[in-house]
């Protein structure tokens, strides 16, 4: 005698189950997408940038630099990952290497900075400040503004969906978008000072050199967190004053 096995067919998953599964299958999918494509569009924008000079002046020696901005996939960048979205408002988990340090207190403890092609206008410096929530911040006081040597400004960044004008949190997210010979104005003392855009670059945390306050004219630097969303490189906008 044959027998003839015939396999049941298994029941049927519930449409409400299956439908539940597929929406947040889309909403982790949308999720995702949502939080990395800044950073993707970014490293897109540094890979072309490096292939295409467009700016009119000479490009910088260092230049290059950028270079090792484009490497915040490797597996250097491992240990940052999971810290990604990290509220990263105080100076001195920026650069721990340089800890910052005031060598004339009281003289000038802030001014303000405008930088047209970002919409600030009359944003606060904090010289030797701390919490990046909420003022920008000049690393150390050894060289103010209009003075011979580098001064340095701190601005916080975020995400740009997470982007809020009258934030400090994340004023310098659209940094990354300036150009070279845009202007910056600074107001400090009752003496305004114009400076135009000359360089940007991109560095490690460690590369503490970028404080360097040594320079043959006024120059300032902008700096912030780059990949946006991400404290795993520093960002560096230089500028210098403009002779009037």
């Amino acid at each position: 005698m044959r027998y003839v096995y015939v396999k049941k067919n298994s029941k049927k998953r519930h449409p409400k189950i299956v439908m539940f599964s597929t929406i947040s299958l889309v909403i982790g999918t949308l999720t995702l997408l949502w939080a990395f494509y800044p950073i993707a569009i970014y490293q897109i924008g540094n890979m072309l940038a490096l292939r295409k000079d467009v700016s009119p002046l000479p490009p910088s020696v260092l230049a290059s630099s950028l270079q090792k901005g484009l490497k915040v996939y490797n597996e250097e960048s491992a240990p940052y990952y999971s810290s990604y979205l990290k509220d990263f408002t105080q100076v001195a988990d920026w650069f721990p290497k340089k800890p910052q340090t005031l060598s004339r207190k009281g003289k000038v403890t802030e001014y303000r900075v405008s930088i047209p092609r970002l919409g600030i206008n009359e944003a606060k410096v904090v010289v030797g400040g701390e919490d990046l929530a909420k003022t920008l911040v000049q690393y150390g006081d050894r060289v103010m503004p209009g003075e011979i040597g580098n001064a340095t400004i701190l601005g916080h960044s975020t995400l740009p969906q997470l982007y809020k004008d009258d934030d400090y949190k994340s004023i310098f997210t659209y940094l990354p978008t300036i150009e070279r010979g845009d202007k910056i104005k600074i107001n400090i003392n009752n003496f305004s000072y114009e400076y135009v855009v000359y360089d940007m670059f991109v560095v490690d945390p460690d590369e503490v050199w970028v404080l360097d306050e040594k320079a043959d004219e006024s120059v300032i630097s902008l700096i912030t967190c780059v990949p946006p969303g991400t404290y795993w490189k520093r960002l560096v906008v230089k500028a210098k004053l403009i002779k009037l």
